[in-house]
């Protein structure tokens, strides 16, 4: 009797509390309601939200809003909403019930000022109150640029939030800022209107059903895969998105973006943390899969220019110049196709390239992450015996097909040769048309399975915001660790000039690229331009370098990228020379930052190097502990040590910090690397010593009326900077001008001043250093980049 009335209670609790639910309302607000997005994807979305939701347990309002007037927006809108359709299995009397419906529930207001959003609010409030409905919640879509965010996030913050015990549900779309910078910037208004829970930021691409299958494929396939996810098995993994549309229309957008903003820094990206993050124990774990791909952004190796090849289709610049109203000497350095190569430095995934690539007005519309896995089977019969689902000695892959290409569709293929696997019921096994190949080998030596129902990715994303579902969405950690990984190669690539290519099927293998010792490169030169078209003007790439003279030794000028690469291999061929001669080379090198790209390059692109060889000394060393990210040791093991194999005993860091002090001459530091450097280097003479010129004339710690080390016998001293660190150790002038060949490395614009100052002094090393160096019985040769030199 007890048990009979504890269930009779619950009953009735439920029917209250369904009853309740019944009562809440839900407005949501698509702002921006007749602009391209909302036409194409955002009122078709909210209409099969409403097809899917109805008559579920809240009653609904939709408001479109722009700053467009009243009437016209009504009628603009009005005309957008003339396009929704509904599933095919439905029947037409339905659909046109719910289309009638879904059309009265659905009104325009232009919101321009804040009495506006006040109106709004009100509107709102006044749907409520005859009906007795209670306020469950209040979603508003920013289909709007960026720069609208703040002053509509300010106004809903201050009139048009829900009342109590109603939540708000903000959706912002891309882009989410320019760079590091103006993404932390932008979180940070948004922060200070918005909670972190109650922000949706949306990559569409998260909401494709074969990107979001990808955790759960992982999970289902647990036990087959992790034997297979990691350096051992996997030769390299793809993330593709080709377009054949340009972009024609959007250049002011593109102008502004280009295509790695565009595509590999938000979707691409977030593929590749899906493919290459650790599975957390539970992948329904919002927090978990979030605390996992911060964790992978922390493992991917910094991009450096050499990481990335970039083109432009050749019609951009025109479209540019047309739709801007450009001068016709104008023209973009804009790129519109890339292709980047990312290493994850840890354990799973050491040595195995992942490459990102995407472009506009090229040959096919696809996209899909590819993971081809090593074959490293050889069978003795011949190929006609190979069964598809046996032999090892077929392609082995995994492919997330996300959508168009020759599939057509959304899709999972495994081959046959690595296992059967295993998706949940929403997905159903196909066969794809006879004679289909896909990556080499025919679809039937696939396990190929498709989604039994296609949706929209915006109808999926519209479903997970209103259920309050956040695992489809970026988060603000997410957001700015993604900057932080892009940001340093979109700057190092602003000023390059990007490959053209005609467009579609004519681009033939003119944008095919290799990778080799972290480094990306074209497979073909880019075709010689021998005679100018009508108004092209010579770009950067036209000048590649310059030999003359420079105070009466070699120069070498280039633009920075190739000079860096002349040094780089000069360097080379000297160390090869003197192991040759000598057995060993001793290489003196300066800290700073105009350094760092070619110890970059050395590190990434020289595996023929005698580093086993190689003695590396310091130029000069500021007077900070060898760990102090100041010190010119720790930039050195920063971009070179950590990555070549160099023998610990041939690694001579300056002895600034002794008996736990710094640079204190009792300490007699400078006087004891010079007995080092008598000891290990033949007459104290370097194979080759590389020196940097300041915007004072100084080279090494070496300064302008330096009361020590322009003259004497000291080989090292201690010095004195105007600039902080003021302590110094650095080699002496004297003992530069051993060297059997000394490079002077000068970067910059800033640069440009000194350079043309010390073209004209003559030996006057009290007030510029840098004219005392000048080697005894070897050879001086200065490496200038274009902007240092020229201006």
């Amino acid at each position: 009797m007890w048990k009979m009335l504890t269930v009779a209670m619950c009953v009735a609790l439920l029917g209250c509390l369904q009853a309740q639910e019944l009562q809440g309302h839900v407005s949501i607000i698509l702002l921006g309601a007749t602009g391209d997005l909302a036409k194409k994807y955002l009122w078709q979305g909210l209409f099969q939200l409403y097809l899917d939701e109805a008559g579920r347990g809240h009653s609904f309002s939709f408001h479109g809003a722009a700053l467009t007037a009243p009437k016209q927006g009504q009628e603009l809108m009005a005309k957008a909403l003339e396009s929704l359709s509904c599933p095919k299995d439905m029947e037409p009397s339905h659909c046109a019930e719910y289309k009638d419906q879904f059309l009265q529930l659905s009104g325009y207001h232009q919101l321009k000022t804040a009495e506006d959003y006040q109106a709004l609010n009100k509107d709102i409030e006044a749907q409520l109150q005859p009906k007795g409905l209670r306020e469950a919640g209040r979603i508003f879509y920013f289909s709007v640029p960026p720069f609208a965010y703040t002053d509509i996030a300010r106004n809903i913050n201050s009139s048009c939030r829900p009342g109590p015990g109603a939540w708000l549900r903000v959706v912002l779309e891309k882009p989410f800022g320019h760079d590091h910078l103006s993404a932390q910037q932008l979180a940070t208004e948004l922060g200070s209107f918005f909670q972190e829970e109650e922000m949706y930021r949306v990559d569409h691409y998260l909401g494709k059903q074969a990107v979001a299958q990808i955790l759960p494929f992982r999970d289902q396939n647990r036990k087959a895969l992790d034997g297979l996810w990691n350096q051992h098995h996997v030769e390299r993994v793809e993330i593709i998105m080709k377009e054949t549309v340009d972009a024609k229309g959007r250049t002011s957008f593109y102008e502004e973006y280009g295509v790695i903003r565009d595509v590999l820094q938000n979707h691409l990206t977030e593929i590749l943390t899906l493919v290459a993050m650790e599975l957390p124990h539970s992948v329904s774990s919002v927090e978990a899969v979030l605390r996992h791909k911060l964790r992978l952004f922390q493992a991917l190796r910094g991009l450096q220019r050499v990481s990335a090849v970039v083109g432009q289709y050749q019609a951009y610049s025109e479209q540019v110049r047309r739709e801007l109203q450009k001068l016709d000497s104008f023209h973009s350095l804009t790129p519109t196709f890339a292709g980047v190569l990312v290493h994850v430095d840890n354990l799973r995934w050491e040595g195995v390239p992942f490459i990102l690539m995407s472009g506009k007005a090229l040959d096919e519309r696809v996209g899909y992450a590819r993971i081809l896995f090593k074959n490293q089977a050889c069978c003795v019969q011949s190929e006609k015996h190979w069964a598809a689902a046996q032999s090892q000695c077929l392609p082995r892959q995994l492919v997330f097909h996300i959508g168009h290409g020759d599939l057509g569709s959304p899709a999972v293929l495994v081959s046959k040769n690595l296992f059967r696997p295993s998706l949940p019921s929403s997905w159903k096994e196909v066969e794809g048309p006879p004679g289909l190949r896909i990556f080499g080998s025919p679809l039937s030596s696939y396990y190929a399975y498709s989604p039994v129902q296609e949706r929209d990715a915006y109808s999926i994303l519209l479903s997970h915001i209103y259920h309050g579902r956040k695992d489809s969405f970026i988060t603000t950690e997410n957001l700015l660790a993604s900057w932080g990984f892009w940001t340093p190669l979109l700057e190092s690539l602003a000023h390059t000039v990007p490959r053209l290519y005609p467009g579609g099927a004519e681009n033939g293998h003119l944008l095919d690229f290799e990778f080799s010792s972290g480094r990306l490169f074209f497979s073909q030169q880019q075709p010689e331009q021998l005679v100018p078209g009508p108004g092209s003007a010579p770009m950067p790439s036209d000048f590649q370098v310059l030999r003359a003279k420079y105070r009466e030794s070699p120069l070498v000028s280039a633009w920075s990228e190739e000079l860096i690469s002349k040094l780089a291999t000069d360097i080379e061929a000297t160390a090869v020379q003197a192991v040759r001669r000598f057995g060993q080379f001793h290489l003196a090198l300066s800290g700073g930052s105009s350094p760092v790209a070619l110890f970059q390059q050395l590190a990434t692109a020289h595996y023929g190097f005698p580093w086993a060889h190689t003695h590396l000394w310091l130029v000069d060393e500021r007077c900070v502990p060898l760990s102090d990210p100041e010190s010119n040791f720790q930039g050195l093991q920063a971009h070179l040590l950590q990555h070549v194999r160099v023998p610990y005993l041939n690694i001579h860091p300056m002895p600034v910090h002794l008996q736990q002090r710094l640079c204190a001459e009792e300490d007699q530091g400078a006087q004891l690397y010079a007995r080092e450097i008598s000891t290990l280097v033949a007459n104290s003479s370097f194979d080759l010593v590389l020196l940097g010129m300041g915007t004072d004339g100084h080279t090494a710690s070496l300064f302008p009326q330096s009361p020590t080390g322009l003259d004497g016998e000291q080989l090292v001293v201690l010095t004195t900077s105007p600039s902080q660190p003021h302590r110094r150790m650095s080699l002496s002038l004297p003992l530069i001008n051993r060297a059997k060949k000394v490079a002077v490395l000068v970067m910059g614009r800033m640069k440009r001043e000194i350079t043309t100052l010390v073209s004209r002094v003559g030996h006057e090393p009290k007030k510029w250093p840098i004219s005392g160096v000048l080697p005894h019985s070897g050879q001086l040769v200065w490496y200038m980049d274009y902007d240092a030199f020229l201006g």
